[in-house]
Order: structure tokens, then C-alpha cells, then sequence
């Protein structure tokens, strides 16, 4: 079922009538009023949009913006400029593997998440911050109140297509993250956001990827490997991941950075990182310098079920968070 915010209809019906809110939100109780209860206070933000000619969702076909995507909706068609691209993630569990790719797109109107699937993802690999996208075919989930457009076998990408512009993408670019403190942070928070000192730190993780795709590889056992989109690969990639714990007084998490997050966590270069692959001691010195740092990261809250423990993967990370500012978003 395609579902909008109160919020949002109450906004179309303001933008209709030039009614205020308070105004609008008055003829909905009292239309939940005249129903008697029968009707919730969804229902009735409908009802009195239906009755003032405002048109609340699109159903004749064509690219949506930004601010129309609604969850539930299937078939959506949509352009947008590329803001900011995450690690390809691939996954083995349950009897299923795969692979996915977020992007996040933008329009005047707004930004999203774009999801691509499996094969997909592969035909992202070449995208850059910049690109403008055209997806069709895609479907819109909820994602703990945020809309996201998933893109399975029968969705269609093109990139940067001829005849289409966007010079203005709306001011909001940047995903909204939730400060919390360690110890309130749940199984479900996607869009998080923690502050604390780093007060244990393990050496990075390095493993090999495909040059292409950067996927994960296999051993073959040969001296080569083999990736599952461009096969047999002689000469792999490296990629990394870097662990700590953070602690912020109320309590302590193991926080993981991969390849991006853990060289801007460390500010130092994919060379300077492989050099530690040859050298594990030369980290050590490395780790003592980051014991005690105040760190602010954002990211989401995964299930380690090997350990049975919550552990927070870093999306964006700032090693040099202003004291100042922080103070006052604590104080605010």
C-alpha cells in the first residue's frame, strides 16, 4: 500500500488552498470527530485533501521528483544527480549470496537512496559523484521512516543520458543521523550518530578484490583468484577494514571502518594503509596515537551473531569534531 506522512498531506493541502495548518489540522479532527472513530487520522488527512482537489499521489506514469517517491510505490521512474556512493557489499548467508550498492541521489526537490541489487551493482561501478542517473522500474520500501528505491532483474539504469539536466540539486544533501549515546543505540538504527574516545584499537584486516568491481575474491587455491563477475583475476586488489572501541561514558562498542571510512579515520592514503600489510608492527605506533581520541562517526548498528553483540559500521567518520559545536549540540 503507497502510504504518505501526515505531515506531507497536510503540507499538499496548505500548498492547495493557502489554508494554514492549524486550519487544515482543525477540519481533520473534526472530520475524525463527524466519523465518530471510525476513521484514523491518516484516513481523514485523505478525505480532506480528496475534498479540497489535492491530488496526492501521481498515477499517470512519468519521472517522479525527488519529493513525490512514496513508500509502496512500484514502477518508479526517476533522475538524479549522484552525491555520494557507498563500498559495494557483498553478502553469504542463509543459503543466500549477493551483492548491493547504495547510492544516494539528488534532485531540486530532495534526495534519496537508490539500492542495486546483485547484477545491478554491476552496472554502477563506473559512476562518479556527479553522474546523473536514470532508473525506471524500481520499487520504494520504508526504511525506518526513510524511503529508499530498490532496484531489482527488471529495473533499467542509464547513465548520464542525453537530454536531461540537474543543475540545482536541493540544499539538504547530506543524510540526517540521529546523535545517541552508546548505550541507547538499538539492533535497528540505521542512521546514527556517536561521539566518543577511542579506547582500544586492532590491526587492520586486509583481504583481496577484484580490480574491477572491488568484490571480494576467492582463492583458488593456484596462486589466482576468481571473482564472480569478471572471473579469473591474476593480479587482485587489496582492501582493508580497521576495528576500535569507542567509548563515550555510558558504555562501549566496537566500531568498524572499511577501505574509505578507516583511511579518513586514520588520514592516510590506500599506499600508506597497504604498507601495514607487510609490516603489522609498524602499527603499533599508529595505535598508540589513537588511544584517547575524540572521534564523531555516523553509520548503522549491526548484529556480530558469532559474538552475540551490537557493532556500529562507520559511514562517515570526522577525527577532528569541534569541541566548541559539539558542546553546544549537547547543550541544544
Amino acid at each position: 500500500m503507497i502510504s504518505m506522512p501526515i505531515e506531507d498531506v497536510v503540507q499538499k493541502i496548505v500548498e492547495k488552498t493557502g489554508k494554514t495548518k492549524e486550519e487544515i489540522n482543525s477540519e481533520i479532527k473534526n472530520k475524525m470527530d463527524q466519523l465518530s472513530g471510525f476513521v484514523s487520522n491518516d484516513g481523514a488527512a485523505y478525505i480532506i485533501a480528496h475534498q479540497h482537489g489535492v491530488k496526492l499521489f501521481q498515477t499517470d506514469g512519468g519521472k517522479l521528483k525527488v519529493k513525490n517517491v512514496l513508500a509502496g510505490m512500484r514502477s518508479v521512474e526517476i533522475a538524479g544527480k549522484v552525491l555520494r556512493i557507498y563500498n559495494l557489499v557483498t553478502f553469504n548467508k542463509e543459503n543466500r549470496s549477493g551483492k548491493v550498492q547504495n547510492v544516494i541521489v539528488g534532485d531540486e526537490t530532495g534526495v534519496i537512496r537508490i539500492v542495486f541489487w546483485n547484477d545491478q551493482a554491476d552496472t554502477i561501478q563506473n559512476v562518479k559523484e556527479g553522474d546523473i542517473i536514470e532508473v525506471s522500474n524500481g520499487y520504494v520500501r520504508d526504511n525506518q521512516g526513510r524511503k529508499e528505491i530498490h532496484l531489482g532483474d527488471r529495473s533499467e539504469v542509464k547513465i548520464n543520458p542525453e537530454g536531461i539536466t540537474i543543475d540545482n540539486v536541493k540544499e539538504d544533501v547530506k543524510p540526517q543521523f540521529l546523535r545517541k549515546k552508546i548505550k541507547e543505540l538499538g539492533e535497528n538504527d540505521y542512521n546514527a550518530e556517536i561521539l566518543g574516545t577511542i579506547v582500544q584499537v586492532f590491526n587492520p584486516r586486509f583481504y583481496e578484490v577484484c580490480p574491477e568491481c572491488g568484490t571480494r575474491i576467492r582463492n583458488r587455491g593456484d596462486d589466482k583468484f576468481e571473482c564472480d563477475t569478471h572471473g579469473v583475476i591474476e593480479k587482485p586488489d587489496y582492501s582493508y577494514v580497521l576495528s576500535v572501541f569507542l567509548d563515550d561514558g555510558s558504555e562501549n562498542i566496537r566500531c568498524v571502518f572499511f577501505r574509505d571510512q578507516a583511511e579518513k579515520l586514520l588520514s592516510k592514503s590506500k599506499e600508506e594503509m597497504l604498507k601495514y600489510s607487510d609490516s603489522p608492527a609498524a602499527f603499533e605506533e599508529v595505535k598508540t596515537e589513537m588511544l584517547g581520541t575524540i572521534i564523531k562517526i555516523n553509520g548503522k548498528v549491526n548484529k556480530n551473531k558469532m559474538f552475540d553483540r551490537l557493532e556500529f559500521v562507520a559511514r562517515g567518520v570526522d577525527n577532528k569534531p569541534n569541541p566548541e559545536q559539539e558542546l553546544k549540540n549537547i547543550q541544544s
